[in-house]
């Protein structure tokens, strides 16, 4: 039961030598969604092993170029590799306008179908998409254009019946689907056995929240409240807040605080500032206020487990 984030690039509106422009990959369940697509995201899908005809979605935040420049060389790539199926894109308005006219400019038609949604940004708290396995609600970032970042949460596991019981007892199929309903049953000698005894469930739901560029929210902050993993752009350190301000984003310390403020378990940085030749100083600053801060990176492999432990790898 995967819900895994792997980092295509962390670099803000200039990339660098080693820093990308921002693109996550979300695996949950061995479901595959991109989360904004910068320039150069197909070429750092193809770096870390990941198959572009495995993306089941795409969620852009907003329609600044280094969020949303990457997504055409993308499409087409995808084309020449023979998709077929479905690919829904979840972005804020004119998304659907400014790709037809790419399409249109270049001549391309795609052999697969496209659907796109297009997000109310003003709104909170929308749910944008959703399959049986977990739910994508909207949250409304304050940047200098529409913007909007994303909740992904697990819909609550199915129940499990405890196998001690399924093999001492000699449970049968159809009483193990009666439990799993969260019902009762009867036991061959007559007596009663019942679902909260008998089931349990095998994991708690875990969520991943993107808040792309914004300035710090108070209202984000409390509709991320709790979340595994909140990942919050921290572009420049707070000895740089007046910048901040103007153009519309966070420092590292702001980012802390709202991570604070919501209670979250680990905050991730990323959209860096090309000015930063060191992160360091960043991550110092964030930990100051919010110990379990995490510096992201290109590569970085971030896995939430069952217990809502954080395994940390790369690539």
């Amino acid at each position: 039961m995967t819900f895994r984030v792997t980092i295509l690039g962390c670099s803000s509106a200039r990339p660098t030598a080693t820093r990308h422009h921002t693109a996550h990959v979300l695996n949950v369940h061995e479901q595959f969604f991109l989360i904004d697509s910068g320039e150069g995201t197909q070429y750092q899908l193809l770096r870390y092993g990941i198959n572009p005809l495995k993306i089941n979605a795409i969620f852009i935040t907003h329609l600044h170029g280094d969020h949303v420049y990457g997504i055409f060389g993308l499409l087409s790539t995808m084309s020449m590799m023979g998709r077929t199926r479905r690919l829904e894109i979840i972005a804020p308005h004119p998304f659907g306008e400014m790709l037809r006219s790419h399409f249109g400019f270049f001549g391309v038609e795609l052999p697969y179908p496209l659907d796109i949604k297009e997000v109310d940004t003003r709104t909170s708290g929308i749910d944008v998409w959703s399959n049986r396995v977990f739910s994508v609600s909207s949250l409304p970032l304050r940047h200098r254009v529409p913007c909007c970042g994303y909740l992904f949460r697990e819909h609550e596991p199915c129940l499990n019946v405890h196998k001690h019981l399924v093999e001492g007892y000699g449970l049968t199929p159809d009483q193990i689907a009666v439990l799993k309903q969260g019902r009762d049953t009867t036991l061959a000698n007559g007596a009663p056995l019942t679902a909260c005894e008998a089931t349990y469930r095998p994991y708690t739901p875990r969520s991943y929240a993107f808040c792309s560029d914004t300035t710090p929210s108070g209202k984000v902050a409390a509709l991320v409240e709790g979340v595994d993993l909140l990942y919050h752009e921290s572009t420049y350190l707070h000895e740089d807040k007046a910048l901040a301000a103007k153009t519309g984003h966070s420092t590292a310390l702001q980012a802390a605080r709202i991570a604070r403020q919501a209670n979250v378990r680990h905050l991730l940085l990323g959209h860096y500032s090309a000015r930063y030749k060191s992160l360091a100083p960043l991550l110092d600053e964030a930990r100051s206020e919010f110990p379990e801060t995490l510096l992201g990176h290109d590569g970085l492999v971030l896995t939430i487990e069952k217990d809502h432990s954080l395994r940390v790898s790369r690539l």
